[in-house]
């Protein structure tokens, strides 16, 4: 294989894998990170911390491909990803299958120095990022589904370091979950005509007339889920403090998506980056004041 050759796959790959667009790994990862922070309270392991890191962007990684294989029929009919490597016709559904086998089988490498419990949850971790591509032939609202498959990484980080789930860690993945319903809805709603056409379905689509209520509905649970999580920890200033411009950065963005323009949809969706970053500082923080 020539380099030109080699160049040419591997430039393929990583859009298949996403590696040009951070924005899945990242919200994987700090409700990850969240996870790690308090279940170690404040002192997380950094083996494990890198493991977890390094692990968050392998599956996200396969995801994208198996995702891309699912959706292969479809991609080329909407507008946004009329440009995948699918729709383009320029990768093979042997190649996509290998690559998310190889991505897994890494990942799966990574957490085998950790413990029995942790691998147990490997097992339904990895079909649910596996499965959540096909869901949207069957479940009207399949973003709650990649919810849990995004929020795995939290009883899994309790599982590594504490070698245990508390109650708390599955507060924290319902969190997440609504969390994830409202983003992705607001991702499916810049989707909406182009998905209709082709017969998917969607959040966006189930709401109807309602998906921007519901997608801040969401987001009002998301936020009574964390404060519930922040008094059972018994969290002081900073969390909250966190928390509460997480919240009002989240009800910003109700003058941005009301109007379902597609891109203001699309930027929305961008900014909840910075809403996990934003809790995750708050965390940071109350840990490293200590004065919780």
């Amino acid at each position: 294989m020539t380099s030109a050759i080699l160049k040419d796959r591997l430039t393929v790959y990583s859009q298949l894998m996403r590696l040009d667009k951070p924005i899945g790994t990242l919200l994987l990862l700090w409700p990850t990170w969240w996870a790690l922070w308090i279940a170690s309270h404040g002192r997380p392991d950094w083996t494990l911390l890198l493991i977890f890191s390094l692990g968050t962007l392998l599956m996200r990684s396969a995801g994208c491909v198996i995702n891309d294989f699912a959706d292969r029929d479809f991609d080329g009919h909407v507008e946004r990803t009329k440009r995948r490597p699918f729709a383009r016709g320029v990768v093979s559904k042997k190649e996509a299958l290998l690559l998310a086998a190889a991505l897994s089988f890494v990942s799966f490498l990574l957490i085998l120095p950790l413990n029995r419990l942790t691998w147990l949850m490997s097992v339904p971790a990895l079909f649910l990022a596996m499965s959540y591509p096909f869901t949207k032939r069957f479940l009207a609202l399949p973003q709650a589904y990649l919810g849990i498959a995004f929020g795995f990484g939290i009883p899994m980080a309790f599982a590594a370091q504490t070698d245990s789930v508390p109650a708390i860690a599955w507060w924290m993945l319902l969190g997440n979950i609504f969390w994830t319903l409202g983003y992705d809805t607001e991702y499916a709603i810049s989707d909406k005509p182009d998905d209709l056409k082709i017969g998917i379905k969607t959040a966006a689509i189930t709401f109807g007339d309602y998906d921007v209520a519901a997608v801040m509905g969401c987001f009002a649970v998301f936020t009574a889920v964390m404060v519930i999580v922040g008094q059972s920890l018994g969290l002081g200033l900073c969390y909250w403090l966190g928390l509460a411009v997480a919240a009002a950065m989240m009800a910003r963005q109700y003058n941005v998506i009301k109007n379902r323009d597609r891109l203001a949809c699309f930027k929305a969706f961008l900014g909840n980056n910075r809403v996990g970053m934003v809790i995750f500082l708050g965390i940071l923080a109350e840990y490293s004041l200590n004065i919780h």
